[in-house]
């Protein structure tokens, strides 16, 4: 993975066979990032470091972290930036990280920078969950994550007069609550808003009134999908072709078969609808209004594309939400959290601006 700042403490072991005598033969890898061993066991290398909750002052950003689930280890880290006026309520973004299911952190290094700077230059409040991963904890565990998140937040906001959620929710309006994340997280933040309509009808959703009174205080109004991490057994143009030898995208196609194979349930191919939406294309439809942000150079650029024109004719059809769909030129997967280089510098910025008049005009 290209642009990737390694932890200058990360120190490999000086005999590679060790943990082949001790846990079996590695039955899938991912170089530099996750091996998985015969007997179960999971080495993550720290090719990332972790950061604690410290945002340069200049940002005008407040950066902690809150447990959402002390048994199951689901915690958060939220943005919240300095709020001029005691009538001025800012917008609340629930965030889900991306790596494939399999690895990443809310205290990445590359994802505190990036959602620092979106909470200060978009003006919203973000709070960053710390979802369980897979192989340890298979999907729909992340998706599951993603629901207790939103769920503990609507208990936030019927008790938000308590000392310790003050310092947050004071600042937050909590009738504007976005979905967003990107790669596996904007998987994540499809599949629990999808996962939040089965629960209310048991099928697909069509009454926002329905799934306003399971959440009620809390108003959802759009779902914001960055790079948003699918499949399928058939191979599209952008994964064939166009994208695979490209060196500006973080993803290929060998890894993205290896996280699926990890995160998809026994004997499921990738077809699943967890990874294949668009197997189930007639029941696909946007309850709340959508961006989805694409980048030219990545393998899942067809798949996104894909996506989009389903879930905007389903939508048009039943009367819904329209799709917006932004393409990022010249650039590949995760661009804004994992290359440094001045034009995804540039498309970043670009990526944050869009970001902001989404959530401001809905």
């Amino acid at each position: 993975m290209a642009a990737i700042t390694l932890d200058p403490s990360f120190n490999p072991k000086t005999n590679p066979h060790e943990h082949d005598q001790q846990h079996g033969n590695v039955i899938e890898e991912i170089e530099g990032l996750i091996k998985v061993y015969k007997d179960g066991h999971v080495e993550r290398p720290h090719i990332v470091p972790c950061v604690a909750t410290a945002v340069p002052p200049e940002l005008g950003v407040t950066s902690r972290d809150v447990v959402i689930d002390k048994f199951t280890n689901i915690w958060s880290r939220f943005y919240v930036p300095k709020c001029h006026g005691n009538d001025n309520k800012l917008p609340f973004l629930v965030y889900f990280h991306g790596g494939g299911f399999c690895v990443g952190s809310a205290a990445w290094s590359c994802y505190h920078e990036f959602l620092a700077k979106l909470a200060a230059k978009a003006g919203c409040l973000i709070m960053s969950v710390n979802y369980r991963l897979v192989p340890e904890h298979p999907l729909p565990a992340a998706y599951e994550d993603g629901l207790k998140a939103l769920l503990w937040l609507k208990q936030q906001a019927l008790s938000q007069r308590g000392a310790n959620n003050k310092w947050w929710s004071r600042q937050c309006d909590f009738s504007r609550i976005f979905l967003v994340g990107d790669s596996a997280g904007a998987n994540i933040a499809h599949n629990v808003a999808t996962r939040l309509c089965n629960i209310i009808s048991d099928g697909p959703c069509d009454e926002q009134i329905i799934i306003s009174s399971l959440i009620k205080p809390l108003t959802i109004k759009g779902t914001i999908l960055l790079q948003p991490f699918f499949g399928g057994e058939a191979r599209t143009s952008s994964e064939k072709y166009n994208m695979v030898k490209q060196p500006r995208s973080a993803l290929s196609l060998a890894a993205s078969d290896t996280y699926w194979r990890l995160a998809l349930p026994c004997g499921a191919n990738r077809d699943h609808p967890w990874c294949n939406p668009l197997k189930r294309a007639s029941s696909l439809r946007a309850v709340w209004a959508t961006m989805v942000c694409i980048s030219e150079m990545d393998i899942l650029k067809d798949r996104n594309l894909e996506f989009c024109c389903a879930l905007d004719h389903n939508s048009n059809r039943a009367g819904k939400m329209k799709v917006e769909c932004v393409v990022y030129k010249g650039v590949g997967h995760a661009f804004q959290v994992l290359d440094k280089s001045q034009l995804s510098k540039t498309r970043s910025q670009e990526m944050i601006t869009h970001i902001k008049a989404f959530v401001n005009y809905n």
